[in-house]
C-alpha cells in the first residue's frame, strides 16, 4: 500500500516566492549593470584603475545576477508536463554553483593586483574614487535591501553574498582611500584588496557548499530526529526506509517504507495521513509513503530467498 501526495499549498508558494524572486534579481540585475557603466566611465574619465577593477568586479557579479534571474524564469515557465518530473527547477542550484565559481577568479584578479600593487604601488585620484565608491556603495547598499526580508532562495543567497562581497569591497576602498590620502601610505590599497579576496572566498565556500548539497543528495533535515517522529505514530510498528533530498532550495521530496499493524484500509489512510503531516512538518513538500504488514515482509523475503 503506497500513496505519494505533494501539499496543496507547495503550488500557491512556488508561484508567489517564484515570482518575488525573480522580481527581485531582475531588478537587481538592472541596478548593477548601470552600477557597472558609471563606474566604468568614471574610471576612464579620471584614469582611476581602482575604479575600472572595482567596475569588472561588478560586472561579473552583475552577470552573475542575471544568470540567476534567467534560471529562475526559465523554472517558472518551462519544463511542466510528464517529461520533466519535477520541471526545471534543477536550474536554480546549478546556476547558484556557477554564481560560485565565479567568484573564485575574481578572486585570483584581486590578488594577482594587489600583488601588482604592492611591488609598485600606484597613485590614485582620491577625490574621484571616494565619490564613485561611494555610489557603488549606494548601489550595493540598495541591492542588499531589495532581496533581503523572508526566506531567500538558493539563488537569492549567492547574488546576497556577492554584494556582501561588493558592499565590503566598496567601503574598504572608501576607508583605504581616506587613509592613503591623509598619510600617502599607497601600500594600504593592495593589503586592503587582499582582505576583499579572504571575503570573496568565504562567499564562494557558502553558495558551493548550498547547491553541492543539493546537487549531491544530502538530506535537508535530521534523519533520527524524523525517524524518531514516525515510529511515535500510532499504527507505525518500524520505519524500514528513509530517504529525503531537495530538487532545488524550494522543493523537498521523501520516500518511506513503513512496517504496520493496520488491519483496514481506513486505518491504512489515517496512518498515511499522519506520516504525510509529520513529513510536512520537517518541510516535505513532495511524500511517497508505502505501508505493508509484517507478514507481507516475511513473505517478501521468502520469495526473495527463492530467487
Amino acid at each position: 500500500m503506497s500513496e505519494s501526495r505533494t501539499r496543496n499549498s507547495h503550488e500557491n508558494h512556488e508561484h508567489g516566492s517564484g515570482a518575488t524572486s525573480k522580481r527581485k534579481l531582475g531588478v537587481v540585475s538592472i541596478v548593477n549593470l548601470l552600477g557597472f557603466l558609471a563606474e566604468l566611465a568614471g574610471g576612464l574619465l579620471f584614469g582611476s584603475v581602482a575604479l575600472l577593477s572595482d567596475a569588472f568586479h561588478m560586472l561579473f557579479d552583475a552577470l552573475a545576477y542575471v544568470m540567476a534571474f534567467v534560471a529562475t524564469y526559465v523554472a517558472d515557465h518551462y519544463g511542466d508536463g510528464d517529461r520533466w518530473s519535477y520541471g526545471l527547477h534543477r536550474l536554480e542550484p546549478f546556476a547558484a554553483f556557477l554564481n560560485g565559481l565565479l567568484l573564485l577568479p575574481m578572486v585570483g584578479f584581486i590578488l594577482w593586483e594587489s600583488y601588482q600593487r604592492f611591488l609598485e604601488p600606484i597613485a590614485i585620484g582620491t577625490g574621484p574614487t571616494l565619490v564613485i565608491a561611494f555610489g557603488g556603495l549606494m548601489v550595493n547598499i540598495g541591492s542588499v535591501y531589495i532581496l533581503q526580508g523572508g526566506e531567500m532562495s538558493l539563488n537569492e543567497r549567492g547574488a546576497f553574498y556577492h554584494l556582501l562581497g561588493d558592499a565590503g569591497g566598496s567601503v574598504a576602498v572608501i576607508v583605504s582611500t581616506a587613509v592613503i590620502e591623509l598619510t600617502g601610505y599607497q601600500i594600504i590599497d593592495p593589503i586592503t584588496a587582499g582582505l576583499i579576496a579572504v571575503v570573496i572566498i568565504w562567499s564562494a565556500g557558502k553558495v558551493l557548499r548550498g547547491s553541492g548539497a543539493i546537487f549531491f543528495h544530502r538530506s535537508p533535515f535530521d534523519q533520527s530526529e524524523v525517524r524518531k517522529n514516525l515510529q511515535e505514530i500510532e499504527g507505525v510498528a518500524a520505519v524500514d526506509d528513509l530517504h529525503a533530498w531537495q530538487i532545488c532550495s524550494q522543493i523537498t521530496v521523501a520516500t518511506t517504507h513503513l512496517e504496520s499493524d493496520a488491519e483496514t484500509i481506513a486505518e491504512a489512510e489515517t496512518i498515511r495521513q499522519c506520516v504525510h503531516e509529520s513529513l510536512e512538518s520537517h518541510g516535505v513538500d513532495h511524500a511517497t509513503v508505502e505501508l505493508y504488514s509484517p507478514e507481507g515482509r516475511q513473505a517478501t523475503r521468502l520469495n526473495d530467498h527463492a530467487h
